[in-house]
C-alpha cells in the first residue's frame, strides 16, 4: 500500500517528492535518470544522507527512509529479516518502477541492503557501501579485544530493546553518545535496537536465513581508517578490489564517514558513479 503525499519544486528549484508505502515515510529530491536508494544504520535516521542528496540530486535522483521500526513518530515494534526485505522491494518498486537501482548503505543498512540484493540482484544496478564489509563470512575475524567490545556495546543495545521505555531510551543514547553518534538525540531511542536483540536471542526468526553477500555487480567500498576494529577483513578487500567496475577507499574518519568527511565522501562517490556507469 502506498500514496503519494506531497510534490513540489523546493526554493532551490530541486524537485522533491514524499510517498509512504506499508507505512514508511519515503523522501525523493532530483530528476536524475539514475536513482540512488540511501539506507541508513544505528543509531540514524534518513536524515543521515542530508549532505549526500544536496551533493547528488543534480545528476541522480535521491531517495531515502527511516529504517522500519527507527522512526519516533512510528508505533514501536520490531521488523524480521523478511518483512525488511519485502518493505524495501515495495518500496523500491514503488518509487522505481522497474528500472535498477543505486544502493547507498550504512551500517544496518549495509546488512540488510546486502541481502537485498543477494535476493534481489536483477533490481540493483551498483552499490555503495559505507564501513561493513564480510562480517557475515568466515574470513571475518577481528582480534579477541575487538569481539569483546563488539559483544558488549550489541548486547547492552539488545538489553535496551527489551527493557524499552525511559530506561531503554536512556541506555541507547547514552551508547549512541559514547560512539560519536550524529543523530540528535530525541531522534534516538530503543526503538532502534531491535537489530541486535533479533542478531543475539533469534527472536522473530532470527538472522538465520541470511545469504552470504558476495556482489556480481560493481561496488564501492568506502570505510573509516580511524576506529577501534574494523568491519570487514583484508581478503575482501582484497578481491572487491580485483572486482570489474569495483573499487576499495579508505578515509581519514571513524565510523560515520559521510559526516565526518562529507566532502571527501561526496566527491569520491560522484567520481566512481560517473566512471563506472
Amino acid at each position: 500500500m502506498g500514496h503519494a503525499a506531497h510534490t513540489q519544486n523546493s526554493p532551490a528549484g530541486q524537485f522533491s517528492e514524499h510517498v509512504t508505502v506499508e507505512g514508511i515515510d519515503v523522501y525523493m529530491e532530483g530528476r536524475g535518470r539514475e536513482t540512488i536508494v540511501m539506507i541508513h544504520g544505528w543509531p540514524d535516521t534518513h536524515r543521515l544522507w542530508d549532505e549526500q542528496v544536496a551533493a547528488l540530486r543534480d545528476r541522480y535522483r535521491c531517495v531515502r527512509f527511516t529504517l522500519p521500526g527507527f522512526d519516533a513518530g512510528k508505533p514501536r515494534r520490531a521488523y524480521s529479516l523478511e518483512e525488511t526485505m519485502e518493505i524495501f522491494r515495495r518500496i523500491i518498486d514503488k518509487v522505481c518502477h522497474g528500472h535498477k537501482v543505486i544502493l547507498m548503505l550504512h551500517d544496518w543498512g549495509c546488512v540488510f541492503g546486502y541481502q537485498f540484493y543477494m535476493r534481489h540482484p536483477s533490481m540493483v544496478s551498483r552499490i555503495v557501501g559505507v564501513d561493513i564489509g564480510d562480517v557475515d563470512s568466515p574470513d571475518y575475524q577481528p582480534t579477541l579485544k575487538a569481539r569483546l567490545m563488539i559483544v558488549s556495546y550489541q548486547l547492552w543495545l539488545a538489553a535496551a530493546w527489551r527493557l524499552g521505555g525511559r530506561i531503554g531510551d536512556a541506555m541507547t543514547r547514552g551508547m549512541a553518545r559514547a560512539a560519536r553518534a550524529y543523530a540528535r538525540p530525541r531522534d534516538i531511542g530503543s526503538r532502534m535496537c531491535y537489530p541486535y536483540d533479533i542478531f543475539w536471542t533469534g527472536s522473530h526468526g532470527g538472522y538465520k536465513n541470511t545469504q552470504l553477500f558476495k556482489p556480481a555487480c560493481p561496488m564501492l567500498y568506502i570505510y573509516g581508517k580511524h576506529k577501534p576494529f574494523m568491519f570487514h577483513s583484508p581478503a575482501w578487500l582484497l578481491e572487491l578490489a580485483e572486482h570489474p567496475g569495483s573499487e576499495v577507499l579508505g578515509i581519514d574518519s571513524g565510523h560515520w564517514v559521510m559526516k565526518e568527511q562529507p566532502h571527501a565522501f561526496n566527491e569520491a562517490v560522484a567520481y566512481w558513479l560517473t566512471f563506472s556507469a
